[in-house]
């Protein structure tokens, strides 16, 4: 491993409920969390920010830290990265106004670069719901932290 990999993504709930996002990248089908990759010369809340302005198109208040990984993680994308996540409370300043979906992995069409959303039931939350090993690792501690 050449360096490392920071990312950074926002815990909404809403309702006892969970916003997650369904993706196509690099022609790899994944469930995660809103949020992405730390750029150079960002600090983690401003990341957050710019990844939920780009992704959702809305403006956000970063909370409390609620969860680092402790363990090494390669990057599935690239072996030379070490991949460290910092996951935050949100809350959106303005209302969402992206379609939810009710289905994982509906896409309107099967073309790379494609990203959908939708809500879980924290009481329904698995680790296998997610893609990653990190936000699988997450799973207890966030139903724990609010009692799902």
């Amino acid at each position: 491993m050449n360096r490392f990999n920071l990312r950074v993504y926002g815990l909404y709930i809403q309702d006892h409920r969970l916003l997650v996002t369904d993706e196509i990248r690099f022609g790899i089908r994944m469930t995660k969390l809103p949020g992405g990759g730390l750029k150079f010369g960002e600090g983690l809340a401003q990341g957050l920010q710019r990844e939920w302005q780009e992704e959702l198109a809305v403006d956000i208040e970063v909370g409390d830290i609620v969860y680092v990984n402790p363990f090494l993680q390669h990057s599935a994308f690239d072996p030379n990265d070490e991949v460290i996540c910092f996951y935050f409370q949100v809350t959106p300043l303005t209302p969402l106004r992206v379609a939810f979906r009710t289905r994982p992995m509906d896409f309107p069409t099967e073309e790379n670069n494609q990203q959908v959303f939708r809500w879980i039931p924290l009481a329904d939350l698995q680790p296998e719901d997610f893609t990653f090993p990190i936000d699988q690792a997450l799973v207890p501690k966030l139903k724990a932290a609010f009692g799902a």
